[in-house]
């Protein structure tokens, strides 16, 4: 039997551990991870900081099945181009398998299959897992957000772009920016045909006059609630424009294992093709990977109007 080993004992491979843990899955340390043990046919989860290409690569060659969750975009833009790699070692890989990418990507397909054309994905978040990603968020405020718009990839300062956004309660509403975040760049592999796609995430203005500088203090070993907004705007059968919403509210330490936990499953399953697999991308629906998630507890709410 394969065997499930995870490089990253934060939160999220923490929980990953619990939500399989009939698998008895293996930490390994993420710093200096001994791959001795490690058979081909295996499945890895890397969820620990810094980048993940370069572990996903050795693992890969070692003919290992390699789930990532993370949503450094200069990271995962490495690992989009270990796809001849996995490709030639015949195994799978999966990129973004946390809340945003990940759940994002999952909930988008879900809402694309309801219309007959797509052009507009909005995907925003609130809250941070670990250390680590509290990290991350605090970095990609500073950094150079990429969007789709009009058939190119365009980029602008992180923490501009302001919208004040309403997120499921108890979260509610919160003003959001452009960070720097892989969603765009994945979900257009995902969804080509959407004509604009954009990422913020909440935050404070001391967030966004800060962020340039060192963290003034450590990161909770926990961030508070979190919360995620999907947002697909196009046509239906009958011509007319539609928009569909849909949230989530729950931690994200434990809304990215359930991701990350669902996409193992389906590796351990042999369910997907050699080569890169991304949340959003139209066979992973087919695998219902959505429902493995809510089947964890993530509860999945949608925007349905006013009532009159």
């Amino acid at each position: 039997m394969a065997s499930v080993w995870l490089l990253g004992g934060g939160v999220v491979g923490r929980r990953v551990s619990r939500f399989l843990a009939p698998l008895q899955p293996t930490f390994l340390d993420p710093r200096q991870p001994s791959l001795n043990d490690v058979r081909p046919g295996d499945v890895a989860l890397v969820a620990s900081g810094g980048s993940h290409a370069k572990v996903a690569a050795e693992l890969l060659h070692r003919q290992v099945s390699v789930v990532t969750a993370g949503d450094n975009l200069h990271d995962c833009r490495d690992l989009l181009e270990l796809e001849t790699v996995a490709l030639s070692a015949g195994v799978p890989l999966v990129v973004g398998a946390a809340m945003s990418p990940g759940l994002s990507g999952l909930m988008v397909r879900s809402m694309v299959s309801a219309l007959t054309a797509c052009s507009e994905i909005h995907i925003a978040f609130h809250g941070t897992a670990g250390p680590s990603c509290a990290r991350t968020y605090h970095r990609s405020l500073s950094g150079q957000s990429v969007f789709w718009h009009e058939g190119k990839m365009r980029s602008a300062p992180g923490g501009s772009g302001r919208e004040l956004l309403w997120f499921p309660e108890p979260v509610g509403p919160r003003d959001c920016y452009l960070a720097e975040i892989a969603s765009p760049l994945l979900l257009h592999r995902s969804v080509p045909e959407a004509d604009r796609i954009t990422v913020r995430r909440s935050a404070r203005r001391r967030d966004r006059v800060t962020a340039r500088l060192p963290m003034m203090r450590s990161p909770h070993s926990e961030g508070g609630l979190g919360a995620l907004r999907v947002e697909v705007r196009g046509t239906d059968e009958a011509g007319r424009r539609r928009s569909l919403i849909q949230g989530v509210a729950e931690q994200v330490g434990t809304a990215s294992a359930a991701v990350a936990a669902a996409f193992i499953e389906t590796l351990l399953g042999g369910e997907l093709p050699p080569g890169v697999t991304l949340a959003g991308d139209e066979h992973v629906a087919k695998l219902r990977v959505l429902d493995r998630v809510r089947q964890r507890g993530v509860r999945l709410q949608e925007y349905c109007g006013s009532p009159t």
